[in-house]
């Protein structure tokens, strides 16, 4: 115990004796020739790459707001002035000094040269840190902004960089300045080199070799590089689209599984399963309004809280309308129809018509980047992930709970089912609460890809039918498959025909398919589906 008691006073005297040695060493930016000052930086940057302090002191005096005493030349930074008086703290402790008259502290002073100096020497420090994030943001900047000078910098750090990350980016910037400023085999070498990499700055530095090089074999080796760019290029757009598509296709699986279950079970033609969604939607927003401190799992919480209210809502509209209009479906299209306008309005009236939006918590912000070309956004890999994780819930609670099995036995034989003491009743209101839940849950994860207002549902509506139809009324498997395809069949056809376009294509497309197969991919199974 007193040995590790010595060990502890030894680093934590070295590490005091390494700060104070840059608070003396930093003095000397106090002079007022500006090249001493620039040997004073480099000095600085060779010593104390490492140390954090020194970035600061160097940002601080980049920005023009360093300042020092003039009977000491201790280094701090003006906090607050008034009138002919100094607030001021030290730039390595924060420590507060009292006040006092400005004519006691002097401005240390740059020009364009020593600008230029300073933010080589904090490329330097960036790419020297510890943290992994500083040095890929570091060396992502060095590649905008090439720069020749920087060449023995970056071979430095390459040789000490072990993230796989950071050392393609060095790498790319080494290609990049040997294309640009080498002869010879270095740069036909480093335009090869340049086929694997992706940036802008690539593709710019191949078109400025292929338009300004007058060697006609540079030009055609910076072609078939520029050949190779596209090519990956265009391969991960295309795995791009399909990550849209793929997410576009599990919101429509949560906004079309509820409809599933019900229109199988219940042979009911639901108009406001939209409104049910928007529901949805507005308890998320509810929820944030009310707990403002928990932005974070806000939508946590909004998952069980939506299933329960929009569940709720389900139950009301099956005993207070559908269950009088059983076997009537165009009457019950009509009623359904007029409940939709009802929760439409009743939703203006208390939260305005205006749209609303739900904030997005920080876990669900940005994007996953695979390289400077392809990119995932974390709310879409979310709700894919949410998707599948609701899909294989409903599938485990309709294949192997009593509930499901009763589930199933009324969709296939409603008599028998009663024979065998069902209350099919109980059950289409239960499953009209569940398919209602789910839609509610479909508003939740709505809410973090678009402004939520009154009309949220109807956007969704049609292309939930749409699913429903194309997979087979009632088939799980069957709602799975159609979501994704047509969320995958509509972001392809998009950029090429256009939004509106692509959803009548896709429109005439199912209409054609249910002209071959009328009860979908997966017609459901049962003496009620036979007659």
């Amino acid at each position: 115990m007193k040995f590790i008691k010595i060990m502890l006073l030894n680093l934590l005297m070295i590490s005091f004796a390494f700060s104070s040695t840059l608070i003396e060493d930093s003095k000397n930016l106090t002079t007022n020739s500006f090249s001493k000052k620039q040997k004073v930086i480099n000095e600085l940057t060779e010593k104390y790459a490492e140390n954090e302090q020194l970035e600061i002191v160097l940002q601080t005096m980049l920005s023009g707001d360093l300042y020092y005493k003039k009977d000491d030349k201790t280094l701090v930074v003006i906090d607050k002035k008034e009138d002919r008086e100094y607030f001021t703290s030290d730039i390595f402790s924060k420590v507060k000094y009292p006040k006092a008259s400005k004519y006691d502290f002097k401005k240390v002073k740059i020009n364009n040269k020593l600008r230029s100096v300073i933010k080589a020497s904090l490329a330097v420090i960036n790419l020297s840190s510890k943290n992994v994030d500083k040095r890929f943001k570091s060396a992502r900047n060095l590649l905008k902004n090439l720069d020749l000078n920087d060449r023995p910098m970056v071979i430095n750090a390459l040789s000490k960089e072990k993230e796989s990350d950071v050392k393609e980016v060095l790498q790319e910037i080494i290609a990049n300045l040997d294309a640009k400023f080498q002869t010879g085999d270095k740069q036909i070498q480093a335009i090869k080199d340049l086929g694997g990499f992706l940036s802008a700055k690539t593709v710019q530095t191949l078109d400025e070799i292929i338009t300004k090089n007058e060697s006609e074999l540079i030009v055609q080796i910076a072609k078939d590089a520029q050949d190779k760019v596209e090519m990956k290029k265009s391969f991960y757009s295309f795995i791009e689209t399909a990550f849209f598509g793929l997410s576009q296709g599990s919101v429509l699986l949560l906004a079309a599984i509820g409809l599933a279950i019900t229109f199988g079970v219940m042979k009911v033609i639901n108009m406001a399963h939209g409104e049910l969604i928007m529901i949805g939607a507005y308890t998320t927003y509810t929820i944030q309004q009310i707990m403002p401190g928990l932005i974070e799992y806000s939508i946590i919480i909004a998952i069980p809280a939506a299933f329960i209210v929009s569940g709720i809502v389900g139950i009301l509209i099956e005993r207070l309308v559908i269950r009088h209009l059983y076997g009537r479906p165009l009457e019950t299209l009509l009623a359904t129809f007029g409940v939709s306008l009802i929760l439409q309005q009743l939703v203006r009236t208390i939260y305005s018509p205006l749209n609303q939006e739900v904030k997005t918590p920080a876990w669900m912000s940005g994007a996953l980047e695979i390289n400077s070309t392809l990119s995932l956004t974390y709310n879409r890999l979310y709700i894919i992930i949410f998707a599948v994780i609701v899909f294989l819930a409903i599938l485990y609670v309709m294949k192997k709970t009593s509930l499901g099995l009763k589930v199933r036995a009324v969709s296939q034989n409603r008599p028998i089912a009663r024979a065998m003491g069902i209350k099919s009743s109980y059950i289409d209101a239960l499953t009209f609460g569940i398919g209602s839940g789910i839609a509610g849950v479909a508003g939740v994860a709505l809410s973090q890809l678009t402004n939520v207002g009154p009309n949220l549902g109807q956007a969704y509506i049609v292309d939930s039918f749409m699913v429903v139809v194309f997979g087979g009324v009632g088939n799980l498997w069957g709602t799975l498959i159609a979501a994704l395809s047509l969320g995958e069949i509509n972001k392809f056809i998009e950029p090429i025909a256009g939004a509106v376009l692509a959803k009548v294509i896709i429109l005439v497309f199912i209409i054609l398919f249910i002209q071959k197969k009328p009860r979908g991919l997966f017609p459901q199974k049962g003496r009620d589906v036979e007659d």
